[in-house]
């Protein structure tokens, strides 16, 4: 909120009965009635004036007299030269500093009548109630829209409050603290505009902190708007390997054993094995074909552990990978390589009882297994796999010597296109055969359809792809992205065969 349109007031103002703005400053006519009373008539038995403090004075009507004498002339002459220098030494003080009331009037004019009766002593409110209890005009309460006629009440803006209508806008209760937020036209409790406004972190649930400038900063996720302290990424705060979410002080994340972690929305989804992994592999196959780009050679998958990925991308000649974390691969040496077998089971805030076996694998053709690393969402596996099953096409095809951004970059948008098919069914990227769509369901059927949940982290890994920062991922599936929304997937790989680049 910037500062123009949120106030944080210190000691509102707090007017009474008779309340001053200093408390340097009282009435000369009050200190002249005050000496005046002191030293009255003696037959009088009411009770004297009591003045409360400088700031705030009340006023209780003496009893009437019961011997009904009346004032003496000379008491009369003193009470108006009295009124008479009180109003000649206000308009003596300039503008701004004039500090005579409307309750100083109101009093000098009803000593004047009353000075003038025969009755003795004048007639002033009863003592039940306050001295405002007849003004000329009324205060209206901003909170209850009643007339303000006795009482303390609250300034603020040129509005007036009885204390108790003098409300938070955001709880509803009375403000009696010592300073309080305003915003606008409504005021709030520092602590409930402070809650209502202050950004609180969603990792430890604290107030952010500010800087060394006094600025509140903080981190924001792009795609998940998770906001939280700088310091979290220092702090060894778990982060999810698949949606990149910050573990939340009252969540808890799933350690996968290889350093990753995956948070619970993830861990619904995601495939643990190999056997688990080959129908969602066939479906993308008949996505390819769908699209008229049938894979006709019987390529092996394989679902691996993180540290043999990494050894198959040590063992390969050739290829560009993904840094810092490479999650697939289209192999195209032998190679032999220790596959997930059975998929762990939970055990704690980890998993248990991995099972793996190794296996040979022989080239036959350009492309020898396509490997993707375990333990992801269904919707980012399949990502993957669609990625590399390009990969695996255009070598099977006869690409040759293509560039990094060229490459990568058509194999990101087949990677788009088949999420886009998957969380928006019925896209231009939905394969038109039958059977292609009805495979390319499989978890859905088997699941009972896609939640919200898995839905949104779809669209997730698709901001991912559209806003990769690297040139060869990120640039090259702009570019590549590009060519197709404008000629069309057929004819942009076609310029790509003939030319080694996109069309313009």
């Amino acid at each position: 909120m910037s500062s123009s349109s949120v106030n944080h007031i210190s000691q509102p103002c707090i007017y009474g009965h008779f309340v001053s703005s200093t408390t340097e400053r009282k009435s000369g006519l009050m200190k002249w009635l005050s000496k005046f009373f002191k030293g009255g008539s003696g037959n009088s038995r009411g009770q004297q004036p009591q003045f409360l403090g400088d700031e705030n004075m009340s006023w209780r009507a003496p009893a009437r007299s019961m011997d009904g004498n009346s004032r003496t002339s000379k008491e009369k002459e003193e009470l108006d030269r009295a009124i008479a220098l009180s109003l000649a030494e206000d308009v003596k003080k300039p503008k701004g500093y004039r500090w005579r009331t409307d309750q100083d009037e109101d009093l000098a004019r009803s000593l004047q009548d009353n000075s003038n009766s025969s009755s003795y002593p004048p007639k002033y409110a009863p003592s039940y109630a306050p001295w405002e209890y007849n003004p000329h005009s009324y205060r209206k309460c901003s909170g209850c829209y009643k007339d303000i006629v006795s009482g303390n009440y609250l300034g603020c803006k040129g509005t007036f409050f009885h204390p108790e209508c003098f409300l938070c806008r955001a709880c509803g209760v009375p403000i009696t603290e010592y300073e309080f937020s305003l915003s606008g036209n409504n005021t709030y409790h520092k602590s409930c505009f402070k809650e209502m406004t202050h950004p609180k972190c969603e990792v430890c649930h604290q107030f952010i902190p500010t800087n060394g400038a006094g600025l509140i900063e903080y981190r924001c996720h792009p795609f998940w708007s998770q906001k939280y302290c700088p310091a979290h990424e220092n702090d060894n705060t778990k982060r999810c390997c698949s949606c990149e979410r910050l573990e939340s002080r009252n969540a808890r994340y799933m350690s996968l054993g290889d350093g990753r972690s995956l948070c619970l929305e993830c861990m619904e989804s995601a495939i643990m094995d190999t056997g688990d992994c080959q129908p969602l592999y066939h479906s993308i196959r008949d996505y390819y074909e769908g699209m008229n780009m049938k894979i006709d050679q019987q390529v092996p998958m394989l679902l691996v552990e993180r540290h043999a990925l990494n050894e198959a991308i040590e063992g390969e000649k050739h290829g560009l990978h993904h840094m810092p974390e490479t999650r697939g691969l289209c192999l195209s040496e032998e190679q032999t390589v220790t596959s997930i077998l059975r998929r762990p089971r939970i055990g704690g805030r980890g998993l248990i009882g991995i099972r793996t076996h190794p296996q040979k694998l022989i080239r036959r053709c350009e492309v020898t297994a396509i490997l993707v690393i375990y333990g992801l969402p269904r919707l980012l596996t399949g990502a993957i796999l669609a990625h590399e099953l390009m990969h695996a096409w255009l070598r099977l095809k006869g690409y040759r010597n293509l560039s990094p951004e060229v490459e990568e970059g058509i194999c990101q948008v087949l990677s788009h296109m088949w999420l886009e098919s998957e969380v928006m069914p019925g896209s231009r990227n939905m394969p038109s055969t039958s059977t292609a769509s009805s495979s390319s369901t499989w978890s859905s059927s088997k699941k009972g359809g896609k939640s919200q949940a898995e839905s949104k982290l779809g669209e997730f890994f698709m901001h991912q792809i559209a806003h990769d920062a690297s040139p060869a991922y990120g640039g090259g599936f702009r570019a590549a992205y590009a060519a197709v929304i404008k000629y069309g997937l057929r004819s942009t790989l076609e310029h790509i065969r003939l030319t080694g680049s996109f069309p313009l």
